[in-house]
């Protein structure tokens, strides 16, 4: 990777995860950081931008003009962007850079993505982030794979992150995660769809006790509310991930409808958010 600053790092998608990423490397010695959003320059994007500046953050004008000494590039976009944004990239990269994907799509998503980085000689590293970011920060896990896994999780973990190589072949890492997150975006949305009905019903301080006693370890009404505020804010973020995870099931031979419908569920509850100020 010689040429490029060691701890320069650029990203495509600055929301959440953007943000704390950009926000620990910073931290931990980054030399820069530049970003990119689709919203950057549109009267939306004023608040994304004021941020990035409040961290220390260069906002760039277009994807291109991120990354021409970046050595990591990291694509923090939505899982439906993650495949259009790799080919775009692919155009302007180098050898010697390091793309790194850290979308949450399915793994004939990544592998993709990956045959596109590849045409530009640089270096795709699959990225499955394995837990929300909000808490653990620049220390959530990271399952990493393909042939420079590896020597990116070296650098990026000397910079305080915390990937964790799993293959070097892509789409396991993403399998991995998709397949949990059946699990957890499916709970989201049971419980989302459990509280309403026992609200409207007035019942649902006897229906939380029946299933505390049935599962004594969970205090349901918290869960509840918590899991009520993540698809609130995220929700649209997580039914692409979510759809992606129906494309995993069908390419498997699995039917995808139970996914599918988690993601229906997840967009409606993002829509039900009221707007802000309301």
């Amino acid at each position: 990777m010689a040429g490029f600053a060691p701890a320069t790092i650029a990203f495509i998608g600055f929301g959440e995860v953007g943000q704390t990423f950009a926000r620990g490397l910073l931290a931990n010695g980054a030399a820069g950081i530049r970003a990119y959003d689709l919203l950057f320059g549109s009267p939306a994007g004023h608040r994304l931008e004021e941020a990035a500046r409040s961290i220390g953050v260069d906002c760039a004008a277009s994807p291109e003009a991120v990354g021409p000494d970046a050595r990591f590039i990291f694509s923090a976009v939505t899982a439906d962007r993650a495949e259009a944004v790799a080919i775009e990239a692919a155009t302007w990269l180098k050898p010697g850079q390091v793309f790194v994907d850290v979308n949450s799509a399915a793994p004939s998503t990544k592998q993709r993505a990956a045959k596109a980085i590849a045409t530009s000689g640089a270096d795709y590293v699959e990225a499955a982030v394995m837990a929300a970011v909000k808490q653990p920060g620049l220390k959530v896990s990271i399952l990493a794979g393909g042939p420079k896994a590896q020597s990116a999780a070296e650098a990026l973990n000397m910079m305080g992150m915390n990937l964790t190589p799993v293959s070097e072949l892509f789409g396991r890492a993403s399998a991995m995660k998709l397949c949990r997150s059946i699990v957890i975006k499916g709970l989201e949305a049971l419980m989302v769809d459990c509280a309403a009905a026992s609200e409207a019903w007035d019942v649902k301080d006897p229906v939380f006790a029946s299933l505390h006693a049935t599962f004594p370890s969970i205090d349901f009404h918290a869960l509840a509310a918590d899991m009520r505020e993540r698809v609130a804010t995220h929700g649209v973020r997580r039914a692409a991930e979510m759809r992606e995870a129906a494309e995993m099931l069908a390419a498997a031979g699995l039917d995808p409808c139970l996914a599918t419908a988690v993601a229906d569920s997840q967009q409606r509850g993002a829509r039900a958010k009221p707007a802000a100020g309301a």
